[in-house]
Order: structure tokens, then C-alpha cells, then sequence
């Protein structure tokens, strides 16, 4: 259902075409997750669900895949205005 999007994201990982939110980046450290483990669950994971923001009625999307090691991972992004993908929170479920 996502697949347009979800290539789209795919791609700007491999172009390095992606910021993470500074909460991102502390929920990636409290989680003991590395950067490589956020690619690989956009890179091989599944989006699970597409919310709309209330404020900024821009859509963000819910991934669920899998770290380098194996462990279930869940990372929260959207493409901002300027094309870039945001990584704006990541968790394990």
C-alpha cells in the first residue's frame, strides 16, 4: 500500500539524504541502537501505518523492522518540505 513512499525513503538512506531529530537521536542511544540499525529497519522494514500530524498536516509514517542483530525496531519518519527524509523518533516495541 506504501510501497511508493517507502521506496522513496529507501532511496534517500542510500543517497545520505536523511536528518535525525535530536529526540531521535537520544531515544536511538537510550535504546543502545546504532545509526546502522535505523537504515537497515527503513532499508528492509515495513510501514505500518500513516499518521497526519495535527499541527503541520504533514504525513508521517510508523516503520517496523528489524536491527542489526536481529531485534524488532520501530522508527517514525516523513519526507520535509525540502526532501529530505526525517527520522523523528525510533523505539523498540
Amino acid at each position: 500500500m506504501f510501497d511508493r513512499i517507502l521506496k522513496v525513503m529507501r532511496d534517500k538512506i542510500c543517497k545520505r539524504q536523511y536528518i535525525m531529530t535530536i529526540h531521535a537521536e537520544e531515544e536511538m542511544d537510550n535504546e543502545c541502537l546504532t545509526i546502522y540499525d535505523i537504515e537497515r529497519c527503513i532499508l528492509t522494514g515495513k510501514i505500518t501505518e500513516r499518521q497526519k500530524d495535527r499541527i503541520t498536516t504533514e504525513w508521517k509514517y510508523r516503520i517496523n523492522g528489524k536491527t542489526i542483530a536481529g531485534g524488532e525496531v520501530e522508527v517514525i519518519t516523513k519526507i520535509s518540505p525540502t526532501g529530505k527524509l526525517v527520522i523523528i523518533t525510533v523505539y523498540v516495541p
